[in-house]
């Protein structure tokens, strides 16, 4: 992606009349963090913390816009707490599962600006781009590259 093809996104969806959506995800560890801290001599600070804290919880989440709408989110979560087959976060289907209900709820195309995720480049994903492309065009945002 070049440099203004974001602006190209924001005239897509305007020339589409759809929906500039942004998508990433997140996840976090629910062990709880361990560190030290500063107390009275000889009074160690105890902080008390129920439960094992293992898992992990992971999200991704969509942002949508469109000029004279209301913005929408809309998000899916999971929760990974290493039993046996247990995906350990959010994977692509769950990606193509979030945008196909965005695509309902809005009632419009879409036009999708997201990051390079390895997610987001696998074929599945890509086939079902390609599929859908009467409702969704997709954007990715550049690498960063570091000198």
């Amino acid at each position: 992606m070049e440099e203004g093809d974001l602006a190209a996104g924001k005239s897509t969806a305007a020339a589409c009349d759809g929906w500039i959506v942004f998508e990433d995800e997140a996840g976090q560890s629910m062990t709880p963090p361990r560190a030290r801290s500063w107390g009275r001599r000889g009074a160690t600070p105890v902080v008390r913390v129920r439960g094992r804290g293992s898992g992990r919880v992971s999200m991704a989440g969509l942002t949508c816009f469109k000029p004279g709408k209301r913005s929408r989110m809309f998000y899916s979560a999971r929760e990974y707490r290493g039993r046996k087959g247990e995906p350990k976060g959010v994977g692509w289907r769950d990606l193509r599962d979030l945008l196909v209900r965005a695509h309902i709820q809005l009632g419009g195309p879409i036009v999708l600006v997201w990051d390079n995720l390895r997610m987001h480049l696998v074929e599945p994903m890509r086939d079902f781009i390609a599929a859908h492309a009467d409702w969704l065009t997709v954007f990715q945002l550049p690498s960063l590259h570091r000198t």
